[in-house]
């Protein structure tokens, strides 16, 4: 009999990772633009994924690969970029707090596109945990009032693509290995990457000689090793071994660990921040929660 608890372990460390990721791109984006950002952070996890899951790449049935397709582009490709360009202009704080839309649109997605049911518990969970978020994102737009908002789309866009991923591996995928899906996502990402990458302009002697080059290279290697690589594993496995929307729900916690980073580096922490973060927890348990027969 499976221990109940792992899951919960498995989300721990996730949102410890993810919620940790959003300052890293932060500190990466001082020696390197957004699209040299996202390119390297695709091209140094795949190099990794591939390197240690390359194997695992036979045991994938034929017809599995066009789901890998998709889930790549979704999953990994395209938010690495979004992400970045965000935090060219929104804090990474309230970067994180944007990406706790993905439960949401997990279940609005999963029930609309999947038809994978949710109970009436885990909507509600959901709710509270939007309130919450919504709060911590007023808060935020009041304490950085000079933030350009439109590029809070990018993030949108990605929550959107990260709830059809999560259902994808969860309805498409889920006997595949966690770790086959990840490096069977970059089979398809990492040579569009290196392209993209060559068309950024960072083999030229501005960017080497950056002040912040070396220390961006190491931010984007720390990100791509855990926040990307690790994680993917990690995250594959929570979504085969819970529900879509309990998987989802790590991005509920990685505000208050965003947060936390940005309490060590300066920025204020309000009581009512405080109770938000309180909310968010609330709703990751009730989207847990199972009615009982």
């Amino acid at each position: 009999m499976k221990n109940p608890n792992t899951k919960w372990i498995y989300l721990l460390i996730l949102s410890i990772i993810w919620g940790s990721s959003f300052i890293l791109i932060k500190k990466a984006l001082l020696g390197l633009t957004a699209y040299q950002l996202g390119a390297l952070r695709t091209i140094i996890t795949g190099l990794i994924l591939l390197s240690v899951g390359y194997y695992k790449l036979k045991e994938i049935p034929k017809y599995k690969w066009k789901w890998l397709l998709i889930s790549g582009l979704l999953g990994s490709f395209i938010p690495a970029f979004f992400f970045a360009i965000a935090e060219t202009e929104i804090d990474s704080a309230v970067t994180s707090i944007l990406n706790s839309l993905v439960p949401l649109n997990t279940i609005l997605l999963g029930f609309a596109v999947f038809k994978i049911a949710s109970t009436k518990r885990q909507i509600l969970g959901v709710i509270i945990g939007f309130i919450g978020t919504a709060i911590l994102i007023s808060k935020g737009a009041e304490l950085n009032p000079n933030q350009n908002y439109l590029y809070a789309f990018f993030v949108i866009a990605s929550t959107l693509m990260y709830a059809a991923n999560v259902n994808i591996i969860k309805r498409y995928l889920q006997d595949v290995k966690p770790l086959a899906i990840a490096a069977g996502n970059y089979v398809f990402i990492i040579i569009p990457a290196f392209i993209i990458l060559m068309f950024t302009n960072f083999f030229t002697d501005d960017t080497f000689h950056h002040p912040h080059f070396v220390s961006s290279l190491i931010f984007v290697t720390i990100l791509s090793f855990f926040g990307t690589a690790l994680a993917k594993v990690v995250f594959n496995k929570l979504v085969q071994i819970s529900t879509p929307v309990f998987a989802s729900s790590v991005t509920y916690i990685m505000p208050i660990i965003a947060l936390i980073w940005g309490v060590l580096d300066g920025e204020s922490f309000s009581f009512i921040q405080g109770m938000a973060a309180i909310l968010i927890l609330v709703g990751v348990y009730l989207a847990n929660k199972r009615n009982k027969a």
